[in-house]
C-alpha cells in the first residue's frame, strides 16, 4: 500500500504553542486558541500574512500566521514602543519575523519528536483579502486564536507521510 499524506495533532500542536508563547514573551499579548476548522478557500482571514515553506524526509508543507491590523498594530506597539497609524513594511518585517520565530520553535520541539525539516525564507502578503495558497495535498487546517486587541491565525498545510 502507498503512503498517503495525513494531518497529526502531534505535529500540528507545536506550531500553536510556539505562537503563543511568541507573542506572549515578546509583546505580553495572551492567546486563546478557538476550534480548528478546515479551510475551503484561499482567501487570508486577517489583514497582514507570514507564510514560510518547510521540507524534510517526514513532511513538506506550510505554516501562515496572521493577523487582523488591530492585532499586528497592538504588537507592534508593545515590541518596540510605536503603533504606526497603518500596516505598514516596518509591520510586515515584524510579522514576518513573528513567522520565523513562531516556526523555529515549532521545529525545536518537533526536532525533539524525531521530525526534522529546513525552513524557508517567509513571504509577507497584506491587504484585506489577500490570499493564501498552500502548495500542499492535505486539507489546510485553520486555528482562530482571540485577544484583547484582535484575532490572529494560524494555518496548517502539511503533507505527513506515513505507511499506516
Amino acid at each position: 500500500m502507498q503512503a498517503k499524506p495525513i494531518m497529526k495533532v502531534e505535529f500540528i500542536n507545536p506550531f500553536l504553542t510556539s505562537l503563543m508563547n511568541v507573542l506572549e514573551t515578546m509583546a505580553m499579548t495572551k492567546l486563546q486558541p478557538g476550534k480548528p476548522s478546515i479551510k475551503k478557500d484561499t482567501t487570508a482571514r486577517g489583514d497582514v500574512s507570514g507564510l514560510i515553506g518547510m521540507a524534510g524526509p517526514q513532511t513538506k508543507g506550510s505554516l501562515s500566521v496572521t493577523f487582523e491590523e488591530k492585532l499586528a498594530l497592538s504588537i507592534m506597539e508593545r515590541m518596540l514602543g510605536e503603533r504606526p497609524d497603518s500596516l505598514n513594511d516596518e509591520v510586515t518585517d515584524m510579522v514576518g519575523e513573528i513567522t520565523n520565530m513562531v516556526t523555529g520553535g515549532a521545529k525545536n520541539i518537533l526536532g525533539d519528536n524525531g521530525y526534522d525539516f529546513d525552513m524557508a525564507t517567509p513571504m509577507i502578503v497584506s491587504g484585506k483579502n489577500h490570499t493564501i495558497n498552500h502548495k500542499c495535498e492535505g486539507s489546510t487546517l485553520v486555528i482562530p486564536f482571540t485577544s484583547d486587541n484582535g484575532k490572529a491565525f494560524i494555518e496548517v498545510s502539511f503533507d505527513i507521510l506515513s505507511d499506516e
